[in-house]
């Protein structure tokens, strides 16, 4: 059974030093822009050099986040920045658009890639799309219970990462687009702000905090998570300050390495950070209001602060297993050490005397040689030849012990030169000229009103739990024309078997096609024999994406909301695209549902349910599909239904009016609208990210 890597973070030079004073096997860190944690102050390329010295010298290796999503425009910064690090020898990378992944693959084939949580991966097809597309490691939603890691572990054909610690989001890491619509600043570009920590009331404001989850505790699962075959186990806390990587990555390490959680450490988890206690509620399958917590001013403990300190300033712990080999005789002498790599050195001291008095014994020797203090090393064996009668000063034997020593400290550090690739051109591709057609998506049955049946459009989206639950309807529906199955976007491996069943169904009622918004349903939607047409939950905001869809044979796919209309016509359309340009955009979807967390009862299809923050924004609740998930959505309406002829420039296939909350006359009104618009209402619309875009 492999070993549980134990990785901990590192938002500073000091935080990692930290982390790997305290024992972490891996520190991963971010480097520029290209990452999920912009507000962390993060690594240059100078000091990402200097950092991968420090930590290989000390046996621990080094993963670099790339886990945000990346425009055409940035990509040369960020394929130099793959480049450099290769350069300087980190030893992965971690990534959350689609091309990235391609680049890494492409540019630095040695270096392994791993999955980002921000690929929302969830399932084992999901995993398994992701091995098909050369990643070595995925990293699991957070969201995932034992049973269902056991799962994945147990039919993974590549590494599974575990988060063990740390905050938690409400939403679905990847799919959180409240920062972004409301604030400009976007999760999936680094500089979420975090509005789940903010207060919301139900229906109308209150001092509460429905979207605000106590950091994920599983300290007391290391031994079991080792056990199922995950391969690392991620400590969260880019943003926190060095004291906090320190505590925690001891409790850790301890917990892994001695197999028990002892009062202390539970508290010096406490001291750390907590937000009202921890949780192990989505672990463990006690999805609750339980979960729940915001954090407590409290007055700094200055004890635990210099305490952490004292584990990585101005110290060295012990962390590298070497030996020692040492002759001494008429000829000269040496020292030899070995590390735990199988690395080499040898220094050369002076030819000894003749002893006088007292000769050099070889236990005098060893005794010597196996001061390591103050070094990364930890001397665990010392074989010593001492010819009798000599002696050697203890100035000489220290001497050689340190040239030796500082040899292989030198030798740890250096990288080989790696080999690099070059990066495959992508071709430009025009989209079509013109309007683009009309697709409709609808969430409800009622939405399906006959002036929406009568009306021409290029595709009709209907949930595939409507569809699959009346054979009557899909005939219909396929005689009016082109009609697409929506999938939910999150699915669990529970759930697919029964998806998989559903498409096969409608398949035979004459409906070819599903819209997947999630990498997990690709492979099941394919062995069912449908046709993939990818949605927003994908996340593509460049070429290099849409090219990784073609080669996956997608038919179409759905462009990012967060993308600009300049971006939007750029983009090179190697398949067709489509953007939405109306309806309420989905802000968050979170395994919770937000009805049953406020009564204690699921009554999430009864209607509709509005959060409401302190300025009165609403945000309306439904459900995920036909599941018990909720999804959050803006309270302001997307519409560009006034603005068609700037979309007939952008070059894509089709413009998407997406029906939430509507009932059947507002879905009417708006079908009006569409052919003959009315001016838009700045209090009820917003134009979304396409014309201001992120901050």
């Amino acid at each position: 059974m492999l070993m549980l890597e134990l990785l901990a973070p590192a938002g500073s030079m000091e935080a990692l030093k930290a982390a790997v004073q305290n024992g972490a096997d891996a520190v991963y860190l971010g480097c520029g822009t290209f990452n999920a944690r912009q507000n962390a102050k993060n690594f240059t390329p100078q000091t990402l050099a200097e950092a991968v010295k420090y930590c290989h010298i000390r046996g621990v290796q080094v993963h670099l986040t790339l886990n945000t999503l990346v425009s055409d425009r940035e990509m040369p910064a960020l394929m130099e920045l793959i480049r450099h690090a290769a350069t300087v020898g980190v030893d992965a990378f971690i990534v959350q658009d689609l091309n990235v992944a391609q680049l890494c693959r492409q540019i630095a084939p040695k270096i392994s890639v791993h999955g980002s949580t921000q690929l929302t991966v969830h399932s084992l097809p999901g995993v398994m799309l992701c091995a098909a597309m050369g990643m070595n490691r995925v990293v699991l939603s957070r969201e995932l219970s034992r049973e269902e890691i056991r799962y994945i572990c147990e039919n993974s054909p590549v590494e599974i990462e575990v988060f063990g610690h740390g905050a938690l989001c409400m939403c679905y890491s990847g799919q959180r687009y409240m920062s972004s619509v409301i604030g400009g600043r976007s999760g999936n570009r680094g500089r979420c702000a975090q509005p789940c920590r903010q207060s919301y009331g139900y229906g109308r404001w209150e001092n509460k905090y429905p979207l605000s989850l106590k950091d994920n505790c599983l300290v007391r699962y290391v031994r079991e998570l080792e056990g199922m075959g995950v391969a690392s186990l991620k400590l969260e806390g880019r943003m926190k300050r060095a004291e906090y990587v320190a505590t925690v990555t001891s409790v850790y390490r301890r917990a892994i390495d001695e197999g028990v959680v002892t009062r202390d450490m539970k508290k010096d988890l406490m001291m750390a950070f907590n937000r009202e206690g921890f949780t192990d509620g989505y672990y463990t399958g006690n999805v609750d209001r339980d979960m729940f917590g915001v954090r407590k001013e409290e007055k700094e403990d200055k004890q635990w602060l210099q305490g952490a300190r004292q584990t990585y300033e101005g110290v060295e712990n012990p962390l590298v297993d070497i030996t020692f080999r040492a002759v001494v005789n008429r000829s000269g002498s040496y020292v030899t050490v070995t590390d735990e790599d199988g690395h080499v050195c040898q220094a050369a001291g002076p030819v000894p005397e003749e002893a006088r008095n007292a000769p050099l014994e070889p236990a005098a020797l060893a005794q010597r040689l196996s001061k390591t203090g103050g070094t990364p090393y930890r001397c665990t064996e010392v074989r010593t030849s001492v010819e009798p009668g000599l002696i050697l000063s203890a100035a000489a034997i220290n001497a050689m012990r340190r040239d030796a020593l500082n040899q292989l400290t030198a030798l740890r550090a250096r990288q080989e030169q790696p080999e690099i690739g070059k990066v495959r051109r992508i071709p430009d591709v025009p989209g079509p000229k013109g309007m683009p057609g009309l697709s409709v998506q609808v969430t409800s049955r009622d939405q399906l009103t006959q002036k929406l049946l009568k009306l021409e459009t290029v595709m009709l989206y209907v949930p595939i739990h409507i569809l699959s639950a009346d054979e009557e309807l899909c005939q219909t529906l396929v005689k009016r024309g082109a009609v697409t199955a929506v999938l939910p976007r999150i699915a669990h491996d529970r759930e697919i078997k029964k998806l998989i069943s559903d498409m096969v169904r409608i398949r035979e009622w004459g409906i070819k096609d599903v819209l997947v918004g999630n990498l997990g349903l690709i492979l099941p939607a394919r062995e069912a024999g449908m046709r993939i047409r990818g949605d927003f939950g994908l996340n593509i905001y460049n070429s290099g994406s849409l090219n990784v869809l073609k080669k996956l044979e997608l038919a179409s796919a759905t462009l990012s909301f967060e993308m600009t209309m300049p971006q939007i016509r750029d983009v090179s359309k190697l398949i067709p695209c489509e953007i939405l340009i109306y309806g309420r955009l989905p802000l968050m979807v979170t395994e919770h549902c937000l009805i049953k967390n406020r009564t204690g009862e699921c009554n999430c299809h009864l209607g509709v349910m509005k959060l409401t923050d302190k300025t009165g924004a609403e945000f309306p609740v439904i459900k995920d599909g036909n599941s018990c998930r909720s999804v959050l959505l803006n309270g302001k309406k997307l519409s560009w239904l006034d603005r068609q002829e700037d979309l007939a420039r952008i070059g894509v296939w089709a413009t998407r009016v997406y029906f939430t909350t509507e009932n059947n006359q507002e879905v009417d009104r708006v079908l009006s609208d569409y052919v003959h618009p009315n001016p838009f209402d700045p209090g009820a619309c917003t134009r979304g990210l396409y014309l201001r875009g992120l901050d």
